[in-house]
């Protein structure tokens, strides 16, 4: 089966260089799966989980926001922060999801609260890309 190269990148340099069978992304707009040989597109991406799937296996990463542009040979992915599942933390995920919760229980003003949303939503999404692997 054909495999389509993956690179990873954040402003901290390569998080990932691989091949995949098959990448998911969670975009803006849904969910994307892009096989070998796709269409040239460029997407922003939300926080979530990106899967690389190959042979019977998937690695999957934790993204936090960024871009994915994808060429019919190459998925680069430019995240704002990105960790593969096995390099993940998870006490230290689950304090930081419990200190965004208290924040956000805290009712401080309004940009506080969006901030520790999105802390909250990094911290879950850590969690649960480091439960899936």
């Amino acid at each position: 089966m054909k495999t389509i190269k993956v690179n990873i990148v954040t402003p901290d340099g390569p998080v990932s260089e691989t091949e995949a069978d098959m990448v998911i992304a969670a975009t803006e707009t849904g969910e994307i799966g892009i096989l070998p040989g796709h269409i040239a597109m460029v997407a922003p991406l939300q926080i979530g989980a990106l899967r690389l799937k190959k042979d019977n296996s998937t690695v999957n990463v934790a993204v936090h926001g960024g871009f994915i542009e994808v060429r019919p040979d190459v998925v680069t992915v430019l995240a704002q922060q990105a960790e593969l599942a096995s390099d993940i933390d998870i006490s230290r995920a689950q304090r930081a999801a419990k200190r965004a919760e208290e924040k956000l229980k805290a009712k401080t003003d309004k940009l506080e609260a969006q901030l520790a949303e999105l802390d909250l939503r990094r911290a879950i999404n850590r969690i649960n890309v480091y439960e899936q692997k």
